[in-house]
């Protein structure tokens, strides 16, 4: 099932709840948080089972995704593939935005940071499995896991682009890769969220035209759990394939460049997304499980197997940015259910 404008609420027992372990999982909730905010949302067979929010969080409240926003990044690169506006995830990121070469060692975001020669080899799917070295001395493509914000950018800038969106030179002035997720996401699953740019405080000479301005979406948890559940039905959102199945189900896998190259603790990204399919990331979930996971504690949970998303806006876990711990909330919804 899909919702509409509005989502439908299921009884959490139809749901295969116990309803009373459920309820359990709210008063848990309440008493982690302490008072700060929280929002956690429950969503099984396409509808909300338990929605709770507290501290002052409401449940129309935007919230940054941050790096969360990376598994958005990968789905509308899906889309570019599956329209032929990209050819392939291994095709040359230089064939289509050379731009991102042209980074001087006095124009980089810092010391040492700028394009090297080694990057005109980079490819799509190494950008967006963080495994570029996009400005990275001694990394070669496709060899190092080195989770980072600006070849991301890179992937983002490229894409629309070649949708006529975003223009190096004046990077405000296009509708730029937010308003092309609104097109070919947002407004086909009834999402409602904003995006603006951001940029860190770098250097004064930093290009940031080329790889600043980070796409940031602002989103509430439903919003987060639209995605979610366009992820778990891989790609289809009520019969439109949305976004490519293929895509979505390698994406959401530890990817094979981190297999080869790294050593198994790191075997927990694909391409774009947390993955659980090596049960490196939460040995006590399920291996087909997966997340996008963003800095102030923004994570969507994504079990194809339970058929359930969960979704933390913000989760009450210690530390803003952590994958693995962030995985406590879904364990006692799993254990919730009969």
């Amino acid at each position: 099932m899909f919702p509409g404008i509005e989502w439908e609420r299921g009884d959490p027992g139809a749901l295969g709840f116990d309803p009373a372990r459920l309820a359990a999982v709210g008063e848990w909730q309440e008493q982690q948080a302490g008072g700060s905010p929280y929002r956690l949302l429950v969503v099984r067979q396409g509808r909300i089972a338990a929605e709770w929010h507290g501290g002052g969080m409401g449940p129309d409240t935007l919230q940054g995704q941050a790096s969360a926003s990376k598994s958005t990044y990968s789905t509308v690169l899906g889309i570019a593939i599956a329209e032929d506006v990209i050819g392939s995830a291994d095709d040359l990121v230089a064939d289509y935005y050379p731009e991102f070469l042209d980074v001087s060692p006095e124009e980089g975001p810092k010391e040492n940071r700028y394009a090297f020669p080694e990057n005109a080899g980079i490819t799509f799917r190494q950008l967006i499995g963080n495994m570029s070295g996009y400005m990275k001395p001694g990394e070669s493509p496709g060899k190092t896991f080195n989770y980072q914000t600006f070849g991301m950018n890179v992937v983002t800038h490229a894409l629309a682009s070649e949708y006529s969106l975003y223009r190096t030179d004046d990077p405000e002035r296009g509708a730029g890769f937010g308003r092309l997720t609104e097109r070919k996401v947002r407004n086909l699953i009834g999402g409602s969220w904003k995006w603006l740019y951001s940029n860190f405080d770098l250097q004064p000479n930093a290009k940031l035209g080329v790889f600043g301005y980070a796409t940031t979406f602002q989103m509430t948890a439903r919003d987060m759990a639209r995605l979610g559940l366009l992820w778990l039905n891989d790609g289809d959102w009520a019969g439109k394939q949305v976004a490519p199945a293929g895509w979505l189900r390698q994406a959401t896998r530890v990817s094979d460049m981190l297999l080869q190259y790294e050593p198994r603790e790191l075997w927990r990204y694909g391409l774009g997304f947390w993955c659980n399919d090596q049960g490196v990331l939460w040995p006590d979930l399920p291996r087909d499980s997966f997340a996008a996971v963003g800095a102030g504690k923004q994570f969507t949970w994504v079990d194809r197997e339970h058929d359930l998303i969960v979704v933390q806006s913000p989760g009450t876990f210690e530390g803003s940015f952590s994958p693995a711990i962030g995985s406590v909330a879904p364990e006692r919804v799993l254990a919730a259910l009969d």
